[in-house]
């Protein structure tokens, strides 16, 4: 019988300001090259998923960030066997400028106007959902 791995824990960032929210584009040489995904990353061992998206968001945009409320987390299932469990926390609160370290490139995007981005396979239900609006109690919308 094959083992499983447990899926690969990943916290996303919904950096939310003034209706709109960060986005960043995977690069040429990354894995699903040009894909637009929240910013965040691998929980590391010894880590929580907060302190790992203060990480990761530091390494990624440049920026100190004040982790929020945990919006939404489920697991998916990629064609290529991997699986994912995502966790999705706000983040309203930062210093520093944002800087695309790790992307082809950084956007502001409007909530209305996600559905339209070429996203990670992931992110697309949790997409779905912020721009309908099932999370504008907890972004204060």
């Amino acid at each position: 019988m094959a083992k499983t791995r447990p899926p690969l824990l990943v916290s996303a960032a919904i950096i939310f300001s003034n209706g709109q929210v960060l986005l960043g584009q995977r690069r040429k040489g990354d894995r699903h090259p040009y894909k637009w995904e929240f910013p965040g990353g691998k929980v590391e061992h010894g880590e929580s998923p907060r302190q790992a998206l203060v990480r990761e968001l530091r390494e990624e945009l440049q920026i100190e960030a004040k982790i929020g409320v945990e919006l939404a987390r489920y697991e998916h299932d990629y064609p290529s066997g991997s699986r994912v469990h995502l966790l999705f926390f706000v983040v309203k609160e930062y210093s520093g400028q944002p800087e695309a370290r790790v992307f082809e490139q950084i956007s502001w995007v409007d909530l209305a106007a996600l559905p339209t981005i070429d996203f990670l396979e992931g992110d697309i239900d949790f997409v779905k959902r912020l721009a309908r609006g099932d999370f504008s109690k907890q972004l204060g919308t």
